[in-house]
């Protein structure tokens, strides 16, 4: 039997209920908007008063609910990637997100969360360029490619660059494993958490060139259309693909 998620005077059924509840009330606003509706400032300050405790076990700035002067919705962006979220303004007038999923689920993303974010962080640049390279090199006429799974012809923005083969979690842990960090990655190799810092980063540039070409060594990538590659199961066979994109 699924165990309520208690947050503030909100008892939720489950914990899925409650992240649909978050998700809703982010998007009743716009980028840039305040939280004005009382209940929904009651509802976001009882979240903050849930993840207090683990940021504080993770070494984050208190969000405190004493500290709080408003939520506002704001646009996340880094590279090659965009998503809005709530950030917290305290009374000094300082500022930080905050992600609802992490506060009702109540538990941080850990360190090694933090290390796959960074290793994304690593190659998104090599990832955005292989995408157009691959639009030019496989579009029609109309600068459209086939997704490998579905057919559907797809335009670049329609487009999400995946990993065939092997899949980037694969990746990730290989490269850990290859330097002995599969059990525990040490300090000073990860960014710490700090107000603002909505994705991890390596701290060692040599760590982040070491992942990039270990990754662009071994990636395989193919296109699909984004509802492909949102409904696509991870599979333990290496799929054929017609239209491979190689980083070497």
């Amino acid at each position: 039997m699924a165990k309520p998620v208690v947050i503030g005077i909100r008892s939720f059924r489950t914990q899925s209920s409650a992240l649909e509840h978050f998700k809703a009330l982010l998007h009743r606003y716009q980028d840039g908007q305040c939280v004005t509706n009382q209940d929904d400032y009651s509802d976001l300050v009882a979240l903050i008063d849930r993840y207090d405790p683990v940021l504080d076990a993770v070494g984050e700035p208190t969000k405190g609910a004493g500290q709080i002067a408003r939520f506002e919705r704001r646009l996340n962006t880094g590279t090659g990637w965009s998503s809005s979220g709530f950030w917290v303004v305290r009374q000094d007038g300082s500022a930080t997100d905050f992600s609802y999923i992490d506060a009702v689920k109540g538990k941080p993303k850990g360190r090694s969360q933090d290390f796959y974010n960074a290793c994304r962080q690593a190659v998104a640049l090599d990832l955005i360029q292989a995408k157009k390279q691959a639009f030019v090199h496989y579009g029609d006429d109309q600068g459209r490619v086939e997704c490998e799974l579905t057919g559907k012809m797809v335009t670049i923005e329609d487009a999400h660059l995946d990993h065939a083969w092997p899949y980037f979690s694969h990746l990730v842990s290989g490269f850990r494993a290859a330097r002995s960090w599969s059990r525990e990655i040490p300090d000073g190799v990860v960014s710490d958490p700090t107000d603002g810092q909505t994705t991890a980063t390596f701290l060692d540039n040599a760590v982040a060139d070491a992942f990039r070409a270990f990754h662009n060594d071994q990636a395989m990538l193919r296109i699909l259309s984004r509802e492909a590659n949102l409904q696509t199961a991870s599979s333990a066979r290496r799929p054929k693909v017609a239209r491979p994109i190689s980083l070497v």
